[in-house]
């Protein structure tokens, strides 16, 4: 399970591509451990999801430090360049929609007439004909800057949105039948299934009414805006990009070392923190994963005033001027090689897009995008030595037909 989630990393596949690829290169089998050449499916490409969640965060950070130890092996990475480490934050993007006022009404009121139908509750009207026909023609008016009419569309939809709402609200305590009907395939009690459809309901109808709610510009002391019904973690984060002022994910700290641009820290940060805030527990991330101090940290600007008082850490600004000398100088000219580390986390990996589910997921996705970007080092350093050594790859197909049993140019 852990070959096929550093595979799937690595080259950028997705649950079902990686688990049908498996039956057909024998260089995948046998780096999951595989002695025998196997012609079926390991597993359902589901149970990949469920591997996720079962080892969670934690289980995906000591993934995270078998690949630094592999490295450490392997001569990718020096022990020595683990004390010398550049610091920064990226976004990790969302797998959702641009945000707008029309498109988050307009879904957060199918999603509330979708799940109240579902268990069972009777609604007075939908109004999914007229709510769909409302959202097209604010959007098109939108498009022709006819901002007056947009705008009266938009309120149409969250007038629609509201009625919606007190109508889950007013039966929110009864919509589900007291035994359940025959086509129910729950087994459970209807108690237990009373509750589960209260608390789904609950959970969605709160996330509906910030929407419904919520101003386009939040004061300090309000709840942050939903951008997403479906990701309602979700935090708007400007970065000062001319292309792109705005990107919607969740922050995410890298720590690469300052030689090799190796990764031995990610870590999610939801709520969108201040960078210097997050330097110590970081740091401390990346000391745990590589089990070895950390001396020196090249950061950049946004990480002014970041308190971090570790003991035997020295933390280096861009725009240092004291006590610079000539070495510290280049490590901190050295500090920009952080920015393409991440840009082929995004490109090469799954950085740029995460599609897991939740706080957790955000988390779980930005660990195993670290993984799979060491392994492919790791597979690039090998590759390098095979060229300079002049060694083929023929021998190790014959040491691998050796080794398994079943040929491997058997028929499946």
């Amino acid at each position: 399970m852990v070959g096929l989630q550093l595979l799937k990393r690595t080259l950028n596949l997705s649950d079902e591509q990686v688990v049908a690829g498996w039956v057909e290169n024998p260089y995948w089998q046998y780096f999951c451990g595989q002695k025998v050449f196997c012609h079926e499916l390991p597993i359902d490409a589901s149970l990949m999801t469920q591997f996720r969640r079962r080892i969670g965060p934690a289980g995906c950070e000591f993934i995270l430090g078998l690949t630094v130890q592999a490295g450490l092996k392997t001569g990718t990475v020096a022990h020595a360049s683990l004390a010398v480490v550049n610091v920064d934050t990226t976004v990790q993007e969302k797998a959702i929609a641009f945000p707008t006022d029309t498109r988050l009404l307009h879904k957060a009121r199918v999603a509330l007439v979708r799940v109240a139908k579902k268990h069972g509750v009777r609604l007075r009207q939908s109004y999914e004909r007229i709510g769909k026909a409302a959202c097209v023609r604010a959007q098109r008016y939108a498009h022709a800057r006819q901002m007056q009419r947009a705008r009266a569309h938009v309120r149409k939809l969250r007038g629609y949105l509201g009625r919606v709402i007190r109508d889950v609200e007013r039966q929110i305590g009864a919509h589900v039948p007291s035994t359940p009907s025959p086509n129910d395939t729950h087994k459970a009690h209807p108690a237990t299934h009373r509750d589960k459809a209260n608390q789904r309901l609950t959970r969605l109808l709160a996330v509906v009414k910030r929407i419904y709610s919520q101003p386009r510009k939040p004061a300090p002391n309000d709840l942050p805006n939903v951008y997403s019904v479906h990701a309602p973690e979700v935090d708007c984060i400007a970065k000062g990009k001319a292309h792109k002022p705005y990107e919607f994910g969740v922050k995410v700290s890298v720590i690469s070392t300052s030689k090799e641009s190796f990764v031995i820290g990610m870590r999610s940060l939801p709520d969108n923190p201040y960078d210097g805030h997050t330097l110590t527990s970081c740091i401390q991330q990346a000391q745990r994963i590589t089990g070895k101090p950390i001396r020196e940290a090249y950061t950049d600007r946004g990480y002014r005033g970041h308190g971090c008082k570790l003991p035997n850490l020295k933390i280096w600004l861009a725009d240092a001027k004291r006590g610079v000398t000539r070495a510290i100088a280049r490590k901190i000219k050295r500090r920009n090689a952080v920015e393409p580390t991440i840009g082929h986390m995004k490109s090469d990996g799954s950085l740029g897009r995460s599609f897991l589910k939740g706080v957790e997921g955000d988390a779980i996705n930005a660990l195993l995008c670290g993984a799979g970007h060491n392994l492919r080092k790791i597979l690039k350093k090998l590759a390098l030595l095979c060229i300079c050594f002049g060694l083929p790859f023929q021998p190790m197909l014959q040491f691998l037909r050796a080794q398994w049993r079943t040929p491997i140019t058997q028929p499946a």
